[in-house]
Order: C-alpha cells, then sequence, then structure tokens
C-alpha cells in the first residue's frame, strides 16, 4: 500500500505471498552469488561513429543463476539495492572491469588504450570509501585513472548536490572521468549541473531511438548535445 501512495489499503492474497517468497529466496541466492562466482560481467563495446574504431567498452554485470540461467540486472539490482549487496557487488565489477582493461590494452592498444565504463549504484556513491577504493583498485591493477569512466545516475547526483559535488571532485582529483547517464529523464537543476566536474553526458535512448519518427525528440536530442558543449 506504501509502495502505491500511501493512504490506501491493499487486499493480501496469494499472489503477494508468492512474490514474497520469490524475492527472499532471491536475496538469499544472490548473497550466495559473489561465493560462488556466479556473476559476471559482460562488455559493451563503444564505437566513434566518425572513425568506426571501437574506443572503449561498457562493463555490464550479469548472474548465471544456476536455476534461472543468465539474468540481466533489471531481475536482481533493485534486490542487491535493498539488502545492501550492490557495493559487494559495484566492488567486484570495478575490479574485473579495470583487470580485463588493463589485459585488453596491453595485448592491442597499448599506443592508443581503450577505456573502461563502469556503473556506481546510488548506495556506493553515498560511502565515503569509494574515491580511496577507485585509487586502490587502479593501483592494483596498473590501470590509468583517467582510463576509468564512472557512470551515475541523474537522481543519485541530485539527492544531495553538497554531498555529490564533494564526492565527484574527489573522484576527479584521481584522474577518473565521470559520466551522468539516462540524461534527460531524471530531474536536474541546470543551476546545479555547472558545480559538477562532469564529463559526459549519456542521453537517454528513449530520446535517441526515436529522433527519426519524431521530429521533437531530434531537437531534445540536439539541445542537450549544445548544452553538454
Amino acid at each position: 500500500a506504501k509502495a502505491l501512495g500511501k493512504n490506501r489499503y491493499e487486499m493480501f492474497d496469494t499472489q503477494m505471498h508468492a512474490s514474497a517468497l520469490e524475492l527472499l529466496k532471491l536475496e538469499t541466492d544472490l548473497r550466495k552469488a559473489l561465493e560462488r562466482r556466479e556473476l559476471g560481467v559482460h562488455y559493451q563495446p563503444i564505437v566513434a561513429i566518425a572513425s568506426g574504431r571501437v574506443v572503449g567498452f561498457e562493463a555490464l554485470v550479469r548472474w548465471n543463476h544456476p536455476e534461472r540461467g543468465l539474468l540481466p540486472p533489471a531481475n536482481f539490482i533493485r534486490v542487491a539495492e535493498e539488502t545492501g549487496l550492490i557495493v559487494a557487488i559495484d566492488q567486484w565489477v570495478l575490479r574485473q572491469a579495470c583487470h580485463q582493461m588493463a589485459i585488453w590494452n596491453d595485448m592491442y592498444q597499448p599506443e592508443l588504450p581503450f577505456w573502461m565504463s563502469v556503473n556506481v549504484s546510488r548506495k556506493h556513491f553515498s560511502d565515503t570509501a569509494l574515491p580511496s577504493l577507485v585509487n586502490d583498485v587502479c593501483s592494483e591493477t596498473g590501470v590509468d585513472g583517467g582510463l576509468l569512466r564512472l557512470e551515475l545516475t541523474e537522481s543519485v547526483i541530485m539527492e544531495d548536490v553538497d554531498l555529490a559535488a564533494g564526492m565527484l571532485h574527489q573522484l576527479k582529483d584521481f584522474g577518473v572521468r565521470l559520466s551522468i547517464d539516462d540524461f534527460g529523464t531524471g530531474y536536474s537543476s541546470l543551476s546545479s549541473l555547472h558545480r559538477f566536474p562532469i564529463d559526459t553526458l549519456k542521453i537517454d535512448r528513449s530520446f535517441v531511438s526515436q529522433m527519426h519518427e519524431n521530429p521533437e525528440n531530434s531537437e531534445i536530442v540536439r539541445t542537450i548535445v549544445n548544452l553538454a558543449k
């Protein structure tokens, strides 16, 4: 009832009970997933349109569940955030991604290295130990901080503008590049954006995918590009 807006009631039924049990089982399984090495990282290539060259990758976590098969983040990230397991998952993905980036750059791109993009959750971003962790992981893996891009959503940054500005500046001190993911779907205040040392705005796909069908979307994308510049 609270989730649907409060000041209302919901009648209990067997489907609620089944959903609660399924959620509990998913939480239990997720706690064991890290120990059992069931989580994996998939890498989505990022291509420069002008040259057609692969310039970097985005690290995306997947869960190879023993019973349900390969699960995308949408199936388990909410549970991970509610239970706090997301911080451990974020840390693991960061290490895996930096380690993989070091291997690929050593093998294929020593002169023009790839960069790696990693998502940071709301709970992890509020952890004051995040800047030190990023610095430690870069040192451990031998990765230049300038080749690491951390992605945060608008809503995470706008929750506490002062706290976010301080955290982002600390991360920038290590040379890390910063991106706002799904830009255009949150509640960014333009008067606050200039306080953040952001390098990249990632325009939400809901705008980009419909640019040809909807001229208004093209104008929105053009405006965001100009704003980013």
